[in-house]
């Protein structure tokens, strides 16, 4: 059974940095490109990264490059998301999972479903 289990987000001024971490059980994490996808009320999930299985590579959204570093410890089975000069339309739920890296979007991978409750940013202008 897939576990997901996102925690460190919440309340930060502009300019600041928050970092995000996700457990996943029940997968084969370490052979598996993983990302964080967002959505803030009224929107759709987007991706904002994705990194592969290895660790070797990051992949961003051009709204956090520069900004978002993500990364992994796949002998812990877990992602983390570094996001410095956060802007208020940073603000969203985060989540993590499976993950495709495409030249102009991330997505999810088509057979990941298990998504977890999230944690929320929240920025402040």
């Amino acid at each position: 059974q897939v576990q997901v289990e996102e925690s460190g987000g919440g309340l930060v001024q502009a300019g600041g940095s928050v970092r995000l971490s996700c457990r996943l059980s029940g997968v084969r994490f370490d052979v598996t490109s993983m990302g964080w996808f967002r959505q803030a009320p009224g929107n759709q999930r987007e991706g904002v990264a994705c990194i592969t299985a290895s660790g070797g590579r990051g992949f961003y959204s051009d709204s956090v490059k520069d900004r978002f570093i993500i990364s992994r410890d796949n002998a812990e089975n877990r992602l983390y998301l570094q996001m410095n000069s956060l802007k208020p339309e940073d603000t969203a739920m985060y989540y993590c999972g499976a993950c495709v890296a495409l030249p102009s979007t991330i997505l999810p991978a088509s057979d990941f479903h298990n998504w977890g409750h999230g944690t929320q940013v929240t920025v402040s202008s």
